[in-house]
């Protein structure tokens, strides 16, 4: 296991961008991702997460081929390259996180999961950011996120205090504990999923243990 470092958390804070910036950067575009192979995460991103193709290129292109993922107008938002030898030991790339419209479908995306036999690493609210999410992985082991509810940061630059932080284990204990200013009433309340203590505890045991592998704890 690696020495943890120390982390100056106000010296880190205090980075700022120049005045003098010459562009400015509106969106973070696109991910590409290296995978075993093109046609099983093709499988992967169109009929388990909903991704329509807009391009492939031939192994005359891009050894492995390559696929171009999109979810909304842009031509892709995510693409991946046949060149990777083994499964991803995610230590570059954390996770890759996708929003959808509403809480509901964060939750239709949990059971929609299950259903499909990928397996849930973690499902609640993130601490900074306040984000309600799935968490799991694709065929090649990277790991993905779906949420809704993520806190937006507009002209006034105020982010939300860490005494307001509420870290949630499942999508019933997220909304059962919402955060200061986040509405999680479903529009379908039939969704919800009423947990026994013990399957509340199993939940959160399950969760902070794969949060633990995330972070780097257990490395």
């Amino acid at each position: 296991m690696t020495e943890a470092r120390k982390i100056d958390k106000q010296k880190i804070k205090s980075h700022k961008p120049p005045a003098n910036m010459p562009f400015k950067i509106t969106k973070i575009g696109h991910v590409v991702l290296n995978v075993v192979d093109v046609e099983r995460s093709t499988k992967f991103y169109t009929e388990v997460l909903g991704f329509k193709v807009s391009d492939v290129y031939p192994e005359g292109m891009a050894p492995g081929g390559m696929v171009f993922f999109r979810c909304n107008p842009d031509h892709h938002g995510i693409a991946v390259v046949g060149s990777m030898p083994g499964q991803s030991p995610c230590i570059e790339l954390n996770h890759i996180a996708f929003e959808v419209d509403t809480l509901d479908e964060v939750i239709t995306a949990r059971n929609h999961l299950k259903k499909l036999g990928v397996p849930v690493d973690f499902e609640g609210r993130r601490r900074a950011g306040a984000q309600i999410a799935v968490e799991f992985h694709d065929p090649d082991g990277h790991r993905l996120e779906i949420y809704w509810g993520l806190d937006r940061i507009i002209d006034d630059d105020k982010i939300r205090p860490e005494d307001q932080w509420i870290w949630a284990h499942s999508l019933e204990e997220a909304i059962d504990k919402p955060v200061q200013g986040q509405d999680t009433r479903l529009r379908d309340p039939s969704l919800y999923e009423k947990l026994t203590p013990e399957e509340a505890q199993r939940r959160r045991d399950y969760s902070i243990a794969n949060q633990r592998v995330k972070l780097g704890h257990d490395n």
